[in-house]
């Protein structure tokens, strides 16, 4: 080692700190080679009879330098904590494996019990983590509670060694009586996609133990966020879940709404740049309707979700207690709607509480809906037991019983439903809403909307058609927030008022329709909840029922009337 670079050195190595059981070369920027030239380090960690925290980050080893560091590891048995992010900067792939195993093999020859594993910011791929798979699999590891792995590359090949090396690692814990609780897991930026999410997410749902999940940025989409959806509910102690800038659509929103019930300790959550939509976010403001009692921060930013929807979340999250940020930049509000949204936090004194809506994309252009981004993936599809019912929308299925068998004059009724169908069915019109699946929110408002069509001034036939329109309203109403929630936003679809994913189609409104709906809103089943929802979208547009003036101002007057009876 030429004379500047040993100065160089010496004068590093004056600065590392030394304390409280910890040795830290954090942030000197040395290029470590050969054995000499750790040949200082070496020694200090010789020396330091109790060490449990070792910093190498922003440093380089070679495989020489790494091999000679873990020597001296090998009597270090009381080590806890290796924080050795970015620590093989201007390295040949190849040699980091190496490395890796020599580091990783030490620890478990020492026999170490670590707490806590940071690599991340280390290029190393699939083959960086084969040189630490038998360490995650070791005793090493089976007290492991928080793992570290942003931006490493480890692609979905690496995913999978992964998830499987903390399967094993469970596996083998568990027969000890000593199960793994990793309590913090991060691996953003890895290009993970759907096989690599859902082969972690069989790992999380294992552990049952995790705290906060970092995935940010893995190119995930749908099918991944389904099965890391169904794997967060088995983690009740979750407190943070970063799933910035992927994918997730509408079915992707839904599922991990759905997983969002079972987590009572929730305190942030980063879905921004996901492509929730507003469909999505009308979904997850049911869940802050009934649950997240403790939520702090909540992130939808950049998700394409349109002012009223963006209303709805406002309203949701400001009745929240420990609410502290609500992230909506980057949506499709407009200047008026951004206006509205300041608007609705400052009545509810909640206006720091919303952030910046600077990059705000200005509201949408009328277009036709658009085919899911989702419908051609080639990732894995979930097994329905994991996801709720796995239909093509994606909808909530909420263990709805089987639904009985009809005559088949109900059936022809809800095939092809006219008047005088419906008034020959008698008495046994009742078991129309039994037919409804409300698993299938589609079905069931298109229904909804073609009994409401039928609507007659003639007595008779407005006491069967109202008498229908409660049975299968009451019933898709009758479940959870999210159920009934997801029921309506559908029901808005079809009438134009908001836009959907894939191709829906849209029904050609008719007067009749709205007067049923303006009869239902006052009914003991339609919560003010629901009016609220429904108020806010026939507020913001008001030209889709154009062809139906004198029922929408009908239907308008009375959801206004039935809130302001309720604020007072």
């Amino acid at each position: 080692m030429a004379t500047d670079d040993i100065a160089q050195l010496a004068d590093a190595l004056s600065k590392t700190h030394v304390g409280d059981g910890e040795l830290s070369y954090k942030g000197l920027g040395l290029k470590l080679d050969s054995e000499q030239s750790v040949k200082d380090i070496v020694q200090e960690i010789d020396q330091y009879q109790d060490l449990r925290a070792l910093r190498l980050e922003g440093n380089t080893l070679g495989v020489e330098a790494a091999h000679a560091i873990a020597k001296a590891l090998e009597k270090k048995d009381l080590l806890q904590r290796c924080y050795w992010s970015d620590i093989f900067t201007g390295r040949l792939r190849s040699e980091i494996p190496t490395a890796l195993h020599s580091l990783g093999s030490a620890l478990m020859c020492a026999g170490a019990w670590l707490t806590e594993l940071d690599l991340s910011d280390n290029a190393f791929g699939p083959d960086g983590v084969k040189g630490i798979e038998q360490l995650l699999k070791s005793p090493t590891c089976h007290t492991l509670k928080e793992l570290r792995l942003n931006n490493c590359g480890m692609g979905i090949g690496g995913g999978k060694i992964l998830a499987n090396a903390l399967i094993e690692c469970h596996r083998e814990s568990s027969a000890l009586g000593a199960p793994l609780k990793l309590k913090v897991f991060m691996a953003g930026r890895n290009r993970l996609e759907n096989e690599g999410a859902s082969a972690l997410a069989k790992a999380f749902k294992l552990m049952g133990s995790l705290e906060e999940v970092h995935m940010p940025q893995n190119g995930i989409n749908y099918t991944g966020v389904m099965a890391l959806a169904s794997a967060m509910r088995y983690n009740p102690e979750l407190r943070v879940l970063n799933f910035n800038d992927n994918t997730f659509t509408k079915r992707g929103t839904l599922a991990m709404a759905q997983a969002l019930k079972h987590l009572k300790n929730i305190q942030v959550i980063n879905f921004g740049d996901c492509l929730v939509r507003s469909e999505g976010a009308i979904a997850l403001a049911a869940v802050l309707k009934e649950g997240l009692p403790i939520l702090k921060e909540l992130n939808l930013s950049f998700g394409e979700i349109t002012e009223a929807a963006a209303l709805v979340i406002a309203q949701a999250t400001a009745e929240k207690f420990h609410m502290e940020k609500l992230d909506l930049n980057g949506n499709c509000l407009g200047e008026e709607g951004c206006e509205a949204l300041r608007e609705v936090m400052e009545q509810r004194e909640k206006g720091e509480m919303l952030a910046s809506l600077s990059d705000d994309e200005g509201e949408p252009e009328e277009e036709d809906d658009e085919d899911d981004a989702d419908e051609n993936d080639s990732g894995n599809e979930i097994d329905e037991d994991e996801c709720g019912s796995g239909k093509k929308e994606g909808f909530i299925n909420e263990d709805s019983p089987t639904k009985p068998t009809c005559s088949a004059e109900v059936m022809a009724f809800i095939t092809s439903p006219t008047v005088e169908k419906l008034l020959q069915l008698g008495e046994t019109r009742v078991n129309v809403q039994q037919q409804v699946e409300t698993s299938d929110p589609h079905k069931a408002a298109e229904l909804l909307m073609k009994v409401a069509a039928l609507y007659h001034d003639e007595p008779e036939a407005k006491e069967a058609v109202l008498e229908t329109i409660d049975g299968v309203m009451k019933k898709c109403l009758s479940g959870s927030d999210l159920q009934s929630y997801c029921f309506l936003s559908t029901l808005l679809v079809i009438m134009g008022l908001l836009k959907g994913e894939g191709k829906v189609k849209k029904m050609s409104l008719v007067p009749g329709q709205l007067l049923c709906l303006e009869h239902a809103v006052q009914q003991n089943y339609f919560k003010p909840d629901y009016t609220s929802l429904l108020y806010t979208f026939l507020s913001k547009n008001t030209e889709a029922l154009k062809s139906c003036s004198s029922a929408r101002d009908k239907l308008m007057s009375t959801l206004e009337n039935t809130l302001n009876s309720e604020e007072n």
